[in-house]
């Protein structure tokens, strides 16, 4: 909320963001569709996990360190349309899972949106611009907000030294999970390379997102298995592995962006 109403709404966040919550959309019905790839991503686990990046923790203050802040708003974009995704669909596709439904919770899905932080954070704003408060209350909240995203990697490496105290071998990249993260560190960036170049981004709003879809697995991925019981281990193993990974990745990624772009 404090960086929306620092930058502002614009048809650059809207565009970002719609790209993200579509594209995780579309990927994830034909993953379901075509048996190819619904083999090597059997369940919702594995394929939010191959989906739903760490766009807030690591893509924010790693968009804020490489990029220049006239991009914010294709990052902030991309992370609301992923976060949207993520917090209205998560919980209903594993809460589907978990009790072996086949008919879709109406309820289930409308609580998850109200209660998405997206969607709290962009009801927020709304009603900031309504009271015209916004520049007041953004400037009250921007320097908590850059706090919040200079600590956001003291929580990451938190949540991972908390999964290599649990019980499980965490190094090893077993058949289950190796589709999942191929599809999150390579895969899905290079969708958005080649979707960027379709829509004719600048170099620095090509940049933004792809970056952004380069982020290793989300938290919210291990908190939403934990939450309806369905495949939490996997879960954990995967956010451990790309967030190590994505170490080497993410920089490649960027060499590979100033080549190509």
């Amino acid at each position: 909320m404090g960086l929306l109403l620092k930058e502002g709404i614009d048809i650059n966040l809207i565009k970002s963001a719609f790209l993200a919550f579509s594209l995780i959309g579309f990927l994830i019905t034909l993953i379901n569709i075509f048996p190819i790839f619904k083999n090597r991503l059997s369940n919702y686990t594995l394929q939010l996990a191959g989906l739903i990046g760490n766009t807030s923790f690591l893509g924010i203050p790693i968009a804020i360190a490489l990029l220049p802040s006239t991009t914010i708003n294709f990052t902030i974009g991309f992370d609301l349309g992923t976060t949207l995704f993520a917090w209205i669909f998560g919980p209903f596709f594993l809460k589907e899972s978990s009790q072996k439904k086949n008919i879709p919770n109406i309820k289930a899905l409308l609580n998850a949106l109200i209660n998405s932080p997206a969607s709290r954070g962009i009801i927020g704003v709304l009603i900031a611009y309504l009271f015209q408060i916004e520049e007041i209350l953004g400037n009250y909240l921007w320097i908590p907000a850059r706090i919040v995203i200079a600590l956001a990697i003291i929580i990451v490496g938190t949540r991972l030294g908390i999964i290599t105290n649990q019980k499980g071998k965490f190094f090893e990249i077993d058949e289950e999970i190796k589709f999942s993260i191929l599809l999150k560190l390579f895969v899905l960036p290079f969708i958005v390379f080649l979707i960027s170049k379709f829509l004719n981004f600048d170099f620095y709003q090509s940049s933004a997102v792809i970056l952004q879809a380069g982020t290793p697995t989300a938290i919210s991925t291990i908190l939403m298995a934990e939450a309806y019981g369905v495949k939490q281990k996997i879960a954990s193993k995967i956010l451990f592995t790309t967030t190590l990974i994505s170490i080497f990745t993410i920089p490649v990624l960027k060499i590979l962006i100033n080549a190509f772009n």
